[in-house]
């Protein structure tokens, strides 16, 4: 996984000729800290790239996307979000979700 901030998003992710998920985060979110292994996984299956977020410390990049919950993941294609999952989901259903399966 990539750790993204504001200095390097736009270069990893809108710059990226590959599909990214980006996984907007905080510490004190415990549905974050449920959802972080099931991504590692999801990445180690799928061969999906994926950036994790603070958004504690990087607001900018959150309210350009209107994240307003926690955990909210974003799949961008061609610097564009394509599709979006707010709150943590089992395994099987984030998959499905992000198109995936």
């Amino acid at each position: 996984m990539i750790t993204l901030s504001t200095e390097n998003f736009d270069e990893q992710v809108l710059g990226s000729d590959k599909p990214m998920l980006v996984d907007f985060w905080a510490e004190w979110c415990p549905p974050c800290r449920m959802v972080a292994p099931v991504l590692a996984e999801i990445e180690a299956e799928h061969g999906l790239a994926i950036g994790k977020l603070n958004t504690d410390e990087h607001p900018q990049i959150m309210a350009r996307y209107g994240v307003m919950s926690l955990p909210t993941l974003l799949l961008f294609e061609n610097g564009v979000p394509v599709r979006q999952v707010v709150g943590a989901r089992p395994k099987r259903m984030l998959v499905a979700e992000l198109g995936l399966a």
